[in-house]
């Protein structure tokens, strides 16, 4: 296995009193091949409708499944469709009226590392010909245009052609993941990142990818979380980075392709 550092961190509820993180993180060792695994990292976006599960209830709940699928298929396309699909049955969850999750998702052999993301939880390869973003821009572009204003609009955008795609209940969302496929000698290190992390880079500007990686190889990784929290606290009226929550909840991996684990 290569060397994989975790870090997380719970945020605040939409009225600034902390709660327990909805955030998961899956590694999946393979055991008896030593140059196959896979990770996820997963953000359960905060429930506001009455009367269903929370976020955080239904990332575990996927976050369970996707460490079986992926044990069992070399396709993360498939292995995600297969865990929607088996924790929207177990718990009878509908389309359109169900909690939901990003998805951002690694799974390598020894020839190939692919990387698949489903709403705004990036991936982000180092390697020899320097570094790549494969992200989900859908959701950043429709907020951006104020497209997402009312619970109605995110509930007539999701899951729909010319919306946004998350992990819900309808499996058919995987096959709209941006996806990504190197060779895996040209990949040194991967970043997943739940947005609580990412707008270090793509709101705050606190730092660049190249950045981020530099300050989790050479202090870790919670010392990334805690610079964007640093950052977050010196702007508790949320005026100079307008957000719904004061802190996001936070996960960070950062998986070594030149290191080997224990």
């Amino acid at each position: 296995m290569p060397r994989i550092e975790i870090a997380e961190q719970a945020g605040t509820d939409l009225r600034g009193d902390p709660r327990p993180t909805e955030d998961r993180v899956v590694v999946v060792d393979s055991g008896g091949e030593p140059q196959t695994g896979a990770i996820a990292v997963l953000d359960g976006a905060t429930e506001q409708r009455p009367g269903l599960p929370s976020g955080g209830w239904y990332s575990e709940r996927l976050a369970e499944r996707l460490r079986e699928t992926l044990l069992r298929s070399s396709d993360p396309e498939a292995a995600l469709a297969e865990a929607i699909d088996v924790v929207a049955r177990d718990h009878a969850l509908q389309a359109g009226a169900s909690p939901s999750s990003t998805v951002a998702l690694a799974r390598w052999s020894p020839d190939v590392v692919d990387v698949l993301v489903l709403a705004d939880s990036p991936v982000v390869k180092f390697g020899t010909d320097d570094v790549e973003v494969v992200a989900d821009e859908r959701l950043p572009r429709l907020r951006t245009a104020g497209r997402l204003r009312t619970r109605a609009a995110v509930d007539a955008l999701r899951n729909h052609d010319g919306g946004f795609w998350v992990a819900e209940a309808d499996p058919s969302a995987a096959a709209h993941a941006v996806q990504a496929q190197w060779p895996r000698a040209e990949v040194e290190t991967l970043i997943l990142a739940t947005d609580g992390v990412a707008a270090g880079v793509t709101d705050y500007g606190l730092f660049d990818w190249h950045g981020l990686h530099r300050l989790a190889y050479t202090q870790g990784p919670q010392a990334v979380l805690d610079t964007v929290r640093d950052a977050e606290r010196s702007d508790r009226d949320r005026t100079r980075w307008p957000r719904p929550k004061i802190h996001d909840d936070q996960a960070l991996a950062v998986v070594d392709f030149t290191a080997r684990s224990g």
